[in-house]
């Protein structure tokens, strides 16, 4: 029996990510966008500010980082992406909603390492605790919708 078969199923291997880990540094990418929402501060000096005042001994900082700098780095062209799946303007989206989905896209875009039903119950569960009470259905509704554009090999159905 070699090492790999003694590891607990469904438990990470060592340098492994833990799915906490990334959950957390999801909801903590989340707020230090919304943040940049409203602040218009430097990508920079947010994530210094979030590194600084959160424990960050529970969350895979490498990730949190890639999320708040990649986001930043692409939204313009996340916002082509999700615009033409909206019925309203993109500045009429709540600004919560808005920091998910395009956090749901850039993962689904760039992130080919996480399953696309991940990002998309990610999305839901922080919609569902930061955002307003029926946001998670539009959350749900528009990853969903990226997913079939953006990982069309992962979600078409398997041919038997």
């Amino acid at each position: 029996m070699n090492e790999q078969d003694s590891a607990t199923p469904g438990a990470p291997t060592p340098g492994q990510p833990k799915a906490g880990d990334r959950r957390r540094a999801r909801a903590l990418a989340l707020q230090a966008l919304y943040h940049r929402h409203f602040s218009k501060s430097p990508i920079n000096d947010i994530e210094a500010e979030f590194m600084v005042d959160n424990d960050m001994s529970k969350v895979d900082s490498a990730f949190f980082r890639d999320l708040i700098r990649g986001v930043h780095r692409e939204q313009a062209e996340l916002d082509r992406l999700i615009e033409p799946l909206l019925d309203r303007s993109l500045s009429e989206v709540d600004p919560i909603e808005l920091s998910i989905v395009r956090l749901g896209a850039y993962e689904l875009k760039n992130r080919i390492d996480v399953p696309y039903r991940v990002v998309i119950n990610e999305g839901i569960e922080l919609a569902k605790r930061f955002g307003g009470t029926e946001g998670h259905k539009f959350v749900n509704s528009l990853l969903d919708k990226l997913s079939q554009r953006l990982r069309l090999a992962e979600t078409r159905p398997r041919q038997s």
